[in-house]
């Protein structure tokens, strides 16, 4: 039943392997080298720790396992979380404390390494090359672009990591994260259920959510198709495997242990668009 659930998904993953691996993983090192230096990490080793450990967990169950896998989690209290190629995976501190399990968090991760397996990450920088990579990702994930002149930094330089993914991407990511999620011995119900809750808080603060619906886009029928996917599995494939532990609750309680996230600078303050 794995096999079906991603069959669909993998026939149009030949659009994207004109690229050859080597020149992916390149680019995405360039592009993860700018963002490093301009966008606000946690460094706390619990946490980051905690995150990588189960990031890898999930990533080495993909058919792109051999990749050298990067999590990092951004010190921003907006909702998002992105991809770039060849396996560089960010997360907001915001959104990991709007999860309320394992499966949810392992949900949104095994999203974003879905988004890689399929190759969405590259397609989108092919089709805006020049972009200024650490801009738009700091507008993305931060509230740095609320000014006209960072929203303007965002439409000259930086559209391609702002840019949405279709719905056929979604799917595809939400496929690969409920196969590869279950293969890590975690539930896949925390997919579908991390939607739901993202659905209800843009209903009571849709500002806090504006960035992660921007480039995800998420609605009703992709919150069904997630549950129908998890449905069509074989109730043996389900059995044991975990929805919460007692590390994720000490993770947590660490992350809301920290400082408050800094406040970000201005997009105009940072430096040139990659060349």
């Amino acid at each position: 039943m794995q096999q079906r659930v991603l069959l669909a998904a993998a026939l149009y993953v030949a659009a994207a392997c004109t690229v050859p691996e080597e020149q992916e993983i390149s680019l995405g090192a360039e592009a993860a080298g700018e963002i490093n230096a301009q966008v606000p990490l946690i460094e706390d080793p619990y946490v980051v720790g905690y995150v990588q450990r189960l990031g890898q967990e999930i990533a080495g169950q993909t058919e792109r396992s051999g990749l050298t896998w990067h999590f990092h989690v951004v010190d921003s209290p907006q909702i998002n979380a992105f991809a770039l190629p060849g396996g560089y995976i960010y997360v907001n501190r915001g959104l990991i404390e709007a999860t309320g399990s394992v499966s949810e968090l392992a949900g949104v991760l095994g999203h974003e390494i879905g988004h890689i397996v399929q190759r969405h990450s590259i397609e989108q920088m092919q089709k805006h090359t020049g972009a200024s990579v650490g801009i738009a990702i700091l507008c993305s994930v931060t509230n740095a672009c609320e000014s006209e002149v960072g929203r303007a930094a965002v439409q000259v330089g930086g559209s391609f990591v702002l840019a949405r993914y279709s719905r056929r991407d979604e799917l595809e990511a939400d496929s690969e994260a409920v196969v590869n999620v279950m293969r890590a011995g975690i539930h896949p119900s925390g997919v579908p259920q991390l939607f739901e809750r993202l659905v209800k808080a843009r209903e009571a603060a849709p500002s806090a959510l504006e960035s992660w619906f921007a480039s995800h886009p998420l609605e009703e029928s992709r919150i069904n198709a997630a549950m129908e996917l998890i449905a069509r599995l074989a109730p043996e494939e389900l059995q044991g495997l975990r929805t919460d532990d007692a590390e994720y609750a000490r993770f947590r309680q660490r992350v809301a242990a920290l400082p408050p996230s800094p406040e970000p600078p201005a997009p105009e303050a940072l430096g040139q668009p990659l060349p």
